[in-house]
């Protein structure tokens, strides 16, 4: 019996991290750890040391696009010039929230909102996480309204239990996200997946 491969990540935040872990079990691998989640800045100084610990074991780094970039190829080629062999440094087009919305059935579903609000290309999105946060404002769930949308005069951009929430969407494999079905909507997330395939059945 082959033995399960095991991957180490590194990723932005919190959501980030409960995205890639799902990821990782549903192709049939483990998770060592996951690093970083403490912004992109962080992430992006520490990429180098990721890469080296890659030399000798499965790594993937999954960071969100820069708005003032224009594709992910020259980004990522920018960032880590010379990946190592074991190293997937994928990235989520614009933000990890776009792979979310992808699978818009059921996120419409998970939301309480009509699908004709939720966006058929979500990488195309500026935001996501703020048309997240706009569509939240329409739902039909008090706990979503009051958890996922920013209280008035608060100056936070998304509400209390915005992540938290967004964690119950990723987590929940027989009502919440379909990575396979989202990746049909988002190049991105077909790509990471295509290549986190071939890391566990090499």
């Amino acid at each position: 019996m082959k033995n399960s491969v095991i991957i180490s990540g590194a990723v932005e935040g919190v959501l980030d991290e409960g995205v890639l872990r799902r990821l990782i079990r549903d192709l049939g691998a483990e998770v060592r750890a996951v690093y970083g989640k403490n912004g992109k800045p962080f992430l992006l100084n520490k990429l180098d040391a990721y890469n080296h610990a890659a030399h000798y074991s499965p790594w993937i780094v999954i960071i969100d696009l820069d708005h003032d970039a224009e594709c992910a190829p020259p980004f990522v080629r920018s960032r880590l010039p010379d990946p190592a062999p074991n190293m997937n440094f994928r990235v989520a087009v614009r933000e990890i929230e776009a792979w979310l919305l992808a699978d818009r059935e059921r996120f419409a579903r998970f939301l309480s909102v009509s699908l004709s609000r939720v966006p058929r290309n979500p990488e195309a999105l500026d935001s996501p996480k703020g048309t997240i946060v706009e569509l939240a404002r329409h739902s039909r769930r008090r706990e979503i309204r009051e958890g996922m949308v920013p209280r008035p005069g608060s100056g936070l951009k998304i509400g209390p239990s915005y992540t938290s929430l967004l964690l119950e969407f990723v987590k929940d494999t027989e009502r919440g996200w379909r990575p396979t079905i989202a990746a049909q909507s988002s190049d991105s997330l077909n790509r990471c997946i295509r290549r986190l395939a071939e890391v566990v059945n090499a």
